[in-house]
């Protein structure tokens, strides 16, 4: 069995994701995508692409799922362009995985 793709965030910013067949969730505040991403979590899916204006208010949500398989909570910029958290994110698990930033200038 395969696992699903969702997308979690403000309407104008994932509303393209449906056009791929992913499954698609409007949320516009933080506890509406924790509670989404909790629910689209139990029901395997195996990626969740989440706008990066929620998810830096849900750091919580983030360090529960990072140690676990499933599922991969991905950053993604909103329609108004990215905030950084998702290069900061990157550049976090690269500092972790080699033992310095070797992304930064």
């Amino acid at each position: 069995m395969g696992y699903k793709i969702g997308v979690v965030g403000h309407k104008e910013s994932v509303m393209a994701f449906k056009f791929v067949g992913f499954d698609v969730h409007y949320v516009e505040q933080p506890q509406e995508a924790r509670l989404k991403i909790d629910e689209l979590a139990q029901a395997d899916f195996g990626v969740i692409y989440v706008s990066d204006y929620l998810l830096v208010e849900l750091t919580d949500v983030v360090a529960r799922y990072e140690g676990e398989m499933t599922p991969a909570i991905i950053s993604i910029p909103t329609h108004a362009g990215s905030n950084g958290y998702g290069k900061q994110k990157i550049q976090e698990y690269v500092e972790k995985a080699v033992g310095q930033n070797i992304l930064e200038k």
